[in-house]
């Protein structure tokens, strides 16, 4: 277990190690309680470096020996690793430990899932694995040989030799110790290929336990297409032999972009029609592409320290947004994209978890792979995008490559690179990597003589440790629509530097509507007087598609706030105007199903809070169940229809299929509040799809049906993990307020429940948390319960335990009685006696609010 109370690192005090490593050789010796790993390190002492003290980190580690160029020697052994007496000249560093992958519950290092072994060293787990210094400016030539009795042995690299019961593998590309990868274990493979554009063969192979070879084909595919996009859109080619992912069932994040073995959590690759949804499909299309671009952004160029970690992060999800979007719809990705922005980072951003896109400082380095670095970071990247242009993007994201190819580098190169591409000063431009919190952007405007005048004010809430905050570079991007409904002035991005500032567009004929934050050009709040009538009318001309949705979802956002607030009913040009959206044609049927969509719980506590009024989460659940119940009514002469037009035909994971499905079932839930349930029943029986399949349970559940149809789907798929993760979710995220917690607490007993791993707890705590009104129920039994298998969680999982205590994160929105049940299960958490030292700052750092 970690130290519960560590030392604070900051981002000021980064000095090199004074040591190169010229190669390293790692001999594994598999055993599940006792595996002996042997190193074979080359250092040489780097003349300049300032700090020449010989530190290796290592954790949990049994040393058996230690040499220095083969002779005997007894390390000092200090908190966090050892230290030695070393050369000044060239030496050999060898070291033999030992370590017990079978009992590795935290599922970082070495460790085991069902048999097989696996690792996950980012960002520290190598400092289980052996002694070395584990920090990512240190980039090195690996070459490894396994040794163990199981069929299948990989590493990174390329394979070099193999034999009975070992196998030799050499990655010639240095990279630091976070991209180490190992795995062992009873695999199939499902093979492909991929020609270069240079014309060099790739074997390319997806490696599954076996049960789970046909669930691969489109994982493959997906990889395939991500190569070829990479090459296509920034010139970047695969530079190994071979390319190699493994699914892995127990597994902390999403995947892990090892060099040329990417080992993936099992939900993200896996997929059948019968078993994942299109919600599944495009997540796994998405991730391996996100994996697999990170060879360059991120491996090929990797970060100086963890603070820097926004560089890798932010720019490879924004390239995986891009492919995502060229494979689908960017329309409808972009909305996606910007729900999740708010939904988690702007929360983040308005709370005790607060944190700039590169921290100044941490204690644990796994509770800042948040929001902030990934959706936050993807979208400074868009933002830069926008102001040099299509052009010098591409140029600079060119001089990037060629100037950094083989380092480890920091967020001063990458802009520095776009400043020598493009002439452009990005000084300013930078503040967003080191200013935490979500600018409110208030916006009013003027009309005189065939002049529109736009003028915008700028602000930033004060944020832990940051009280005081500068204006932010801003690019608006505005387009402006005339009173025909046709747009008189395309997109132009307006540059706002300043606290204040206005634009004025001259030359008019008639008073147009302003477009405002189109394609949402910059992670900002909004605040503009702006009428329901207006609304409507961008909501039925407005050519920019995110701006269309966004005033659907405005109108009804204002329409539960005014229901929850004042009791008033729905407007009739509310309803009308949804109605005129999800029966245009024209539009495209992903884009309708999200129009259809209302605003989340927390989205409307959110707003709430920010409108000095408390939020009652149950007041909130009512009137978002009440808005349901209202627009199935005045729906109901067309969702029939709608229902029955939207029938996608044979299955296909692709845009246009996942579309048709996502309108038909978002049309099916209003149809099951009007018919009891029958239409959800009929389908629920004849799918021969997960989407539907789970689609109908969903919808009869959330009409308060499906008892049996739950029960059946549990029968038919109890031997499905993935599968049976979702039906451990769909009952808890359905659950009336006043059964959450115990639907969830019952579901926790389960015989298929355990907490070791981690798509199981996040099923259902993770449900709980979702859940709104019902984690908030005012009874506090969810918040007890979250806090008793925390409590249990963190002497397993740490990682997965701090993670998932960012549930209560946003405890100071609610009234005094509910902060001070929340209050108590923090420091009831905090209090437990060895509590990790990742769980022990995240829940100081809520407390701290």
């Amino acid at each position: 277990m970690k130290d519960a109370a560590p030392q604070t690192i900051h981002l000021k005090d980064y000095t090199p190690f004074g040591y190169e490593i010229e190669s390293v050789h790692l001999t594994f010796r598999l055993a599940p309680g006792a595996t002996r790993v042997i190193s074979k390190i080359a250092f040489a002492p780097t003349p300049a470096a300032a700090d020449k003290r010989f530190f290796l980190h290592g954790e949990e580690l049994k040393l058996l020996s230690a040499k220095i160029d083969g002779a005997e020697i007894t390390p000092r052994m200090v908190e966090g690793g050892l230290e030695a007496d070393v050369p000044d000249v060239p030496f050999t560093w060898e070291a033999e430990v030992e370590i017990a992958p079978e009992s590795n519950t935290a599922l970082e290092g070495l460790y085991m899932s069902n048999g097989m072994y696996c690792t996950q060293c980012e960002a520290e787990g190598f400092r289980k694995i052996t002694f070395y210094p584990d920090r990512p400016d240190v980039m090195a030539v690996f070459t490894v040989r396994i040794e163990g009795d199981l069929p299948v042995l990989l590493s990174n690299g390329n394979p070099v030799t193999k034999g009975d019961g070992f196998a030799e593998w050499h990655d010639p590309w240095p990279k630091p110790s976070y991209l180490f990868a190992l795995v062992a274990g009873e695999l199939i493979n499902h093979p492909g290929f991929f020609t270069t554009k240079s014309g060099r063969e790739v074997e390319l192979n997806i490696w599954v336990r076996p049960g789970d070879e046909g669930k691969c084909a489109f994982g493959m595919q997906a990889l395939k297409d991500s190569m070829k996009w990479d090459e296509d859109t920034y010139g970047r080619e695969y530079d190994l032999d071979i390319f190699n992912i493994v699914a892995v069932d127990d597994f902390n994040m999403g995947a892990m972009e090892n060099k040329g073995l990417n080992i993936f959590n099992s939900s993200c690759v896996l997929a059948s029609k019968e078993t994942s949804t299109d919600a599944n499909f495009e997540r796994i299309e998405g991730i391996i592409a996100h994996e697999y671009f990170h060879n360059w952004t991120g491996n090929r160029i990797t970060c100086r320290d963890w603070f820097q970690l926004c560089l890798k992060e932010g720019l490879t999800v924004y390239r995986d947004q891009m492919f995502s979007g060229d494979m689908r719809s960017h329309a409808v990705k972009r909305i996606e994209e910007v729900l999740t922005l708010r939904a988690r980072q702007f929360r983040e951003d308005n709370g005790p978890l607060a944190h700039p896109v590169r921290p100044e400082s941490f204690v644990e380095i796994n509770n800042f792979y948040t929001a902030t670095v990934y959706e936050k970071g993807a979208e400074i990247i868009g933002m830069l995008r926008r102001l040099v242009g299509d052009e010098d993007y591409k140029k600079g994201c060119e001089l990037y490559f060629a100037r950094h190819d083989g380092q480890a580098v920091t967020i001063e190169d990458w802009l520095k690179a776009f400043e020598d591409a493009t002439g452009r000063d990005l000084a300013h431009f930078k503040q967003w990597y080191s200013q935490a919190g979500t600018p409110r952007l208030k916006m009013s405007e003027t009309w005189e003589d065939g002049t529109l005048t736009l003028s915008f004010s700028q602000s930033t809430p004060p944020t832990p440790g940051q009280s005081e905050k500068k204006p932010q570079l801003i690019p608006i991007a505005v387009g402006l629509i005339g009173p025909n409904g046709d747009e008189v002035v395309p997109t132009t991005v307006l540059e706002m530097t300043e606290a204040e500032q206005s634009f004025t567009f001259e030359g008019l004929g008639a008073r147009p509507v302003a477009s405002v934050l189109r394609d949402f050009s910059a992670p900002v709040i909004l605040e503009r007087e702006i009428d329901a009538k207006t609304r409507a009318f961008l909501l039925a001309h407005d050519t920019d598609p995110f701006q269309k949705w966004e005033m659907g979802r405005t109108l009804a956002k204002d329409t539960l706030l005014a229901m929850i607030v004042k009791g008033t009913d729905p407007s009739h040009a509310y309803l009308d105007a949804i109605k005129s959206v999800v029966t245009d044609e024209s539009l495209d049927p992903a884009f309708r199903a999200l129009s259809l969509g209302l605003p989340s719980q927390d989205d409307l506590a959110q707003s709430l809070h920010d409108a000095g009024i408390i939020p009652n989460p149950q007041k909130i659940y009512e009137a978002r169940e009440s808005l349901r119940h209202i627009l199935s009514d005045h729906l109901r002469e067309v969702i029939p229809a709608l229902y029955a037009e939207n029938d996608a035909g044979a299955f296909t994971p692709d845009a246009e299929g996942s579309g048709k499905r996502s309108l038909r079932l978002a049309i099916l839930a209003l149809l099951s509040l009007r018919d009891e349930g029958v239409t959800a029943r009929a389908l629920y029986k004849r799918a021969d799809n997960m989407t539907e399949q789970a689609g109908a349970l969903q919808a009869l559940l959330a009409a308060g049906h499906g008892k049996e149809e739950l029960a059946a789907f549990a029968e038919r798929w109890k031997d499905d993990r993935l599968v049976m993760d979702k039906w451990f979710m769909m009952q808890v995220a359905a659950a009336a307020p006043d059964r959450a917690a115990t639907v969830a607490k019952s579901l926790s007993e389960h015989a298929d429940f355990t907490m070791k791993n981690p798509n199981r707890f996040r099923a259902v705590f993770g449900a709980l948390a979702g859940n709104h009104a019902g984690f908030h129920h005012e009874s506090g039994a969810a918040y007890r319960l979250l806090a008793d298998q925390l409590i249990t969680l963190d002497a397993l999982n740490p990682q997965t335990t701090a993670r998932m205590s960012g549930a209560f994160e946003t405890w100071k929105r609610y009234d005094a009685d509910r902060q001070q049940l929340i209050r108590a299960e923090l420091e009831r958490i905090l209090a437990t006696p060895g509590l990790s030292r990742d769980t022990t700052e995240m829940v100081t750092r809520i407390l701290s609010a």
